[in-house]
């Protein structure tokens, strides 16, 4: 069931129907639901994050554990977080697709490469899908490895970490990154995340820039599955239930709008600017996940 909701949001010819996608902000199928657990707004404001009580958290009334919050970032936030995206998480000693061909000299980065207005950053641009940190995933195995191990962010876990607190998840951390990079073509085929040892913990997702059609069905291949807008700045946070059940993300579709750029209060800088002409043709997804047990300090331990 879910390939065929899959299957039908993805196709171009002829284009899906999108009235029964769920737009939070006017659905009847989720339910508004406040904060469990109060945090001083000061550990906010450097990570680009709006005052906690401004925040418009929901649930699903058919999806058991999925939990919505609404772009709770500043303009000057979603800004912050694209560029880092697009200039620094695709910088070694982190991961890439692109690593396996070649693709970039030891001494340049795919940010530099890509920021020059040439035939090859225009080639380049698109090949970029994934860069991870932390826990390197092995997508050959579906495992994590001491062996491939690195650092997540200070900034990355810190917002992480709020995110699950305020749900209530108070011990999260933050222990592997995937940042996925869409163009306006890309999809992300269904699957289910249980490669982390704790399958407890929340997996924590946050969208920038276009707009994804994103599709979560049950525990089997054979439920169906519910379709959802995620906006840029939109933070999904998948608990319980729903934590296995399968998900993708059959179609990207032009932003209605660039809420990146609603604040004009900001003087341009070069960086900005070179970021802002690639997430206008870009969705970026960072995935966040607990992968030890509270206690636990390497894979190794039980």
């Amino acid at each position: 069931m879910f390939k065929d909701y899959f299957k039908y949001y993805k196709s171009r010819n002829p284009p899906p129907n999108l009235e029964n996608v769920i737009d939070v902000d006017k659905s009847t199928k989720v339910k508004q639901i406040f904060a469990t657990c109060a945090l001083t707004n000061s550990k906010f404001s450097h990570l680009g994050l709006t005052e906690i009580n401004s925040w418009r958290i929901y649930e699903f009334n058919d999806i058991t554990g999925l939990i919505f919050i609404k772009n709770p970032f500043m303009c000057a936030g979603q800004r912050y977080w694209i560029t880092k995206c697009l200039k620094d998480y695709p910088r070694k000693p982190n991961k890439l697709n692109i690593d396996a061909h070649s693709l970039l000299e030891d001494n340049e980065t795919w940010w530099d490469t890509c920021t020059k207005n040439d035939e090859r950053a225009s080639s380049l641009i698109p090949r970029l899908r994934w860069a991870t940190m932390g826990y390197h995933h092995n997508w050959d195995t579906k495992n994590y490895s001491e062996d491939l191990r690195g650092e997540i962010p200070e900034d990355l876990a810190e917002v992480s970490k709020i995110f699950a607190q305020v749900l209530g998840f108070r011990d999260f951390n933050a222990e592997a990154a995937i940042i996925n990079y869409y163009r306006m073509n890309s999809t992300l085929a269904g699957h289910v995340d249980h490669s982390e040892v704790d399958i407890q913990a929340p997996l924590i997702s946050i969208s920038f820039g276009q707009t994804a059609v994103f599709l979560i069905g049950g525990p089997r291949p054979e439920d169906p599955a519910h379709a959802v807008f995620l906006r840029s700045g939109d933070v999904v946070v998948m608990t319980g239930q729903s934590r296995l059940n399968y998900h993708g993300v059959p179609k990207i579709l032009p932003t209605d709008s660039s809420t990146w750029d609603l604040d004009n209060n900001f003087f341009d800088s070069d960086d900005w600017s070179k970021a802002r002409s690639l997430i206008n043709q870009t969705r970026i997804n960072i995935n966040v996940r607990q992968v030890l047990k509270p206690g636990q300090s390497n894979l190794y331990q039980s």
